[in-house]
């Protein structure tokens, strides 16, 4: 694998990805990022971008957002789109509901990175243990670490999110996702 390219749905995500994948990957080929202007501009560009890649070896990964959409409907409609844009074993993973989500899951994370004392011992609060059920994470979020915004928070909260978290499922299929991703360009 010559390099790991991903196609994000907006600065936030390539704010996180650059403090967590190293931790993911400590041995990790080169990182682009493709940053769209939200969800509809991903979507729209994924085909033709995929399409016009020419890096040989390159793999890559879609990292969207569910929002308020079926996880299923919005998983399956990428991964038509990555295969008309010739690449159909694209890496696709969606954050339910949306990033924030995988913060919640690690308030220690967020204590750490945006210097918020107590949260960590909040995490057994109900809300906290399944936060990829939460209607609105960023909400949420911001309503415990009003100092949280999204893309500098991103980024200081990204080096210091624990990759064997499993309170968010969706982190945990992103974290094993790219594990699987590396092993597999490697023969392992």
């Amino acid at each position: 694998m010559s390099e790991i390219v991903f196609f994000l749905e907006e600065l936030s995500a390539e704010a996180l990805l650059k403090g967590l994948l190293p931790r993911i990957l400590p041995n990790a080929p080169p990182c682009k990022y493709v940053v769209h202007e939200g969800k509809q501009d991903l979507e729209k560009r994924l085909e033709q971008r995929l399409r016009g890649y020419r890096v040989p070896g390159a793999r890559f990964v879609v990292l969207r957002d569910q929002d308020s959409a079926d996880c299923r409907a919005v998983k399956n409609s990428l991964r038509n789109k990555c295969a008309a844009g010739a690449h159909p074993d694209v890496l696709v993973r969606i954050a339910c509901r949306e990033i924030e989500s995988w913060y919640l899951a690690d308030l220690r994370a967020v204590e750490r990175g945006l210097g918020v004392k107590g949260l960590a011992s909040r995490q057994q609060e109900k809300r906290f243990r399944d936060p990829d059920s939460l209607p609105s994470p960023a909400k949420e979020l911001s309503k415990i670490a009003p100092s949280y915004q999204k893309i500098g928070g991103s980024r200081l909260i990204g080096p210091h999110l624990d990759v064997r978290n499993t309170r968010s499922t969706s982190f945990r299929h992103f974290v094993n996702g790219i594990r699987g991703l590396a092993a597999v360009a490697r023969g392992t």
